[in-house]
């Protein structure tokens, strides 16, 4: 094959940017193609050439075949790089690049069809003695034979739709009367999503891990592996943290499968770059009889950084040598070297059933010391590009946050530390989720399963919800400095002065250095106060002290104790007196206010210290309260507050219902004290 000139790139976002930044390494002219949402997008500015190709929504754009080609003739590009999605294991978008003359960077269509259902690749890979989960894989499809065979694997067991993907089509039943319901409602799903309603049938494994073999072959019939990644941290099937080198791992159990994993691709004549999934029995420690092959992705996949920093590889490099026909490293001479684990940094809420979260992003700051894969900038409100936003119409990923160290215990840190000091604004995202999940005792021990996230779903929720130690600490950061996030007062020792790289406070005698200033932050006044004491400093928030690090690791390698990283990410000068904070993953919004009583509360009213809205009340004359209870939200100064109760009481009066604009000292409410 010739070498390949002009690369069009048939995918957006993140995969996108990350082919090209490859290409151009290689001195190889890239095309992007762009919807209407991504007019303005990362991908789309940065390749040689653009190309629109329609509407939004990704079936009228990315999805449709003819208008992919007829960009890549248009353009003169002669390989075609499909990415992950839309239509990169599609073979007929392959034959269709193939009749034109454009060289497709990934495997036969031959080799996709092969591998495309879930029965037939079983049964291929049985056939070439690749171990397959016990189960049905035949062509009888009738519920009562179905349920025969489910019979006689063994409850529990798994049914499959044979054209499943993303945990689609896929239900576990637990006892025979449940088989019924379970077979109709996963041929349902399976006949709407994928247009095919059969299913398979497997024996459930209890103590599930998720590991794959990552494996590429060329045109010489060479095919190699880069050895494994555990993806074992799952939400709803889809992959949240995924590392390399799978943890507990042997050499004898790696060998294992890394040659039935080769063995698998040469079954099919792979090409290009693909990996080889496999269920494994994670109730012990692994076995060269324990794990089962599951699936073939004919693709690069989402999670290939992490095999890129163990092996020092680049994934998209090799596809696209391979597809100009040059031969793969010998096996002996792929190396592997350190941990390596990845992030998925979404636009979703994970408190509200993660839904997704779409719109501009008006402030971004990821850690950039190790590697970030991303479709979008860092950025702030004054410098914020055009084409900065998560659209609705696709996949909500903002980035991929990957880190690589000498091992396991050092690259968890890592990673824990870029989670926590991530800021994002004005989308929520799953950052504090995955903050929680690598402090997981499971995952950090290495026992974690495909099991672990739901059954710790509800104490995560809990911990992101309850968010009083960030939110503290976020108000003491402001107090350390509103333009730097320097945090080196905290660290001084020195009696006769304390700076903080920006300000010089000079020691005064029989006097205490002290600080002190009130903020809002979600809605609810902070009044903090730092002191300094003979060893250290202390903190008050609302005249209690406050227990708070900063800088600080706390860490036990030999027991594993919980690692949480305090480090904060803070940003200052956006909009105003407004400054993001990122902790444990939580980007926390603060609002410096000026010096006067917001919120006009004395011992038996709330006032209004300034014009605003009433948003909402909460009380009613006649109700009993105690002291903090919120009981009227008002809006002033662009900002919500929560005007709460200042003792305990009994309301006497509310003066304004929810909707009401109020003045400057009008007093909302009245208290009295209980009979």
């Amino acid at each position: 094959m010739t070498k390949i000139k002009k690369i069009l790139i048939a995918n957006r976002g993140e995969i996108a940017y990350r082919v090209i930044k490859t290409a151009r390494k290689m001195g190889i002219a890239t095309v992007a193609v762009y919807s209407d949402a991504d007019r303005k997008a990362l991908h789309v500015r940065m390749a040689d050439e653009a190309v629109h190709i329609g509407p939004s929504p990704a079936n009228e754009s990315y999805l449709v075949i003819e208008k992919i080609i007829k960009a890549a003739k248009d353009t003169g590009a002669d390989a075609v790089h499909p990415g992950y999605g839309f239509l990169s294991e599609n073979p007929d978008f392959v034959r269709a690049c193939e009749a034109e003359g454009i060289n497709f960077i990934g495997p036969s269509a031959e080799s996709m069809e092969a591998m495309g259902l879930k029965d037939a690749a079983k049964k291929l890979m049985d056939a070439a003695g690749v171990p397959i989960t016990p189960g049905y894989h035949g062509a009888d499809q009738s519920p009562k034979l179905l349920k025969v065979k489910a019979g006689m694997i063994g409850y529990p067991v798994l049914i499959k739709a044979v054209a499943g993907g993303g945990g689609k089509g896929m239900r576990k039943v637990e006892t025979e009367s449940d088989f019924d319901a379970a077979l109709a409602s996963c041929q349902r799903e399976a006949k709407s999503s994928f247009g095919n309603q059969d299913v398979l049938i497997e024996k459930y494994i209890q103590s599930p891990r998720h590991i794959e073999v990552q494996v590429f072959g060329d045109t010489h019939g060479n095919v190699v592996h880069m050895f494994e990644r555990d993806c074992s941290l799952q939400r709803r099937h889809q992959k949240v943290i995924e590392e390399a080198p799978a943890p507990g791992m042997t050499d004898d159990v790696r060998a294992a499968m890394t040659t039935a994993a080769v063995e698998a691709a040469k079954t099919v004549n792979y090409v290009g770059a693909g990996t080889v999934e496999f269920i494994v029995d994670g109730s012990g420690k692994l076995r060269k009889d324990g794990f089962w092959f599951m699936e073939m992705n004919t693709r690069l996949q989402v999670e290939h950084p992490v095999t890129e920093m163990i092996t020092g590889l680049d994934l998209v490099e090799w596809q696209i040598r391979v597809a100009q026909g040059e031969e793969l490293p010998k096996q002996d001479e792929i190396k592997m070297e350190g941990h390596a684990v990845e992030a998925r940094l979404y636009a979703e809420d994970p408190a509200n059933d993660f839904l997704p979260s779409a719109g501009y992003v008006h402030f971004l700051a990821l850690s950039w010391e190790d590697r970030v894969d991303s479709s979008l900038e860092n950025t702030n409100y004054e410098n914020t590009p055009t084409g900065q936003r998560v659209s609705i119409h696709y996949d909500p990923m903002i980035a991929k946050l990957i880190s690589h160290e000498r091992n396991r215990f050092e690259a968890i840190k890592t990673i824990m530390t870029h989670i926590s000091n991530t800021v994002i604004h004005p989308l929520k995202t799953n950052a504090a989720y995955l903050h929680e999940v690598v402090c997981l005792e499971q995952f950090q021990d290495g026992t974690h399963s495909t099991h672990t996230l739901s059954e710790s779903h509800n104490a995560i929720i809990s911990k992101i919800t309850n968010n009083k130690e960030q939110i503290h600490k976020a108000a003491i950061m402001g107090l350390i400095d509103a333009e730097t996030s320097s945090l080196r007062p905290f660290g001084s020792k020195n009696h006769f002065s304390v700076t903080d790289g920006v300000r010089f406070y000079a020691w005064r005698l029989n006097q205490e250095i002290s600080f002190s200033q009130t903020y809002f932050c979600n809605g609810k006044r902070y009044d903090v106060v730092i002191k300094q004491k003979e060893k250290g400093w202390e903190y008050i928030i609302n005249n209690e002290t406050i227990d708070a690090e900063f800088d600080r690791f706390i860490c036990n390698p030999k027991s594993w104790e919980r690692y949480r990283a305090s480090q904060i990410a803070s940003v200052s000068g956006l909009k105003g007196d407004t400054y993001y904070c990122g902790i444990m993953g939580q980007t926390i919004a603060v609002n410096k206010v000026p010096s006067i009583d917001l919120m006009g509360a004395n011992s038996n009213t709330l006032t209004a210290s300034m014009p605003g809205k009433i948003i909402a009340v909460n009380a009613k004359a006649g109700d009993s309260v105690k002291a903090d209870d919120p009981l009227i939200v008002m809006e002033a100064m662009k900002m919500e507050m929560t005007l709460e109760a200042p003792r305990d009481g009994v309301v006497a009066e509310v003066n304004f219902d929810a909707g009401a604009l109020v003045s400057d000292g009008e007093v909302l409410l009245t208290l009295e004290a209980e009979a």
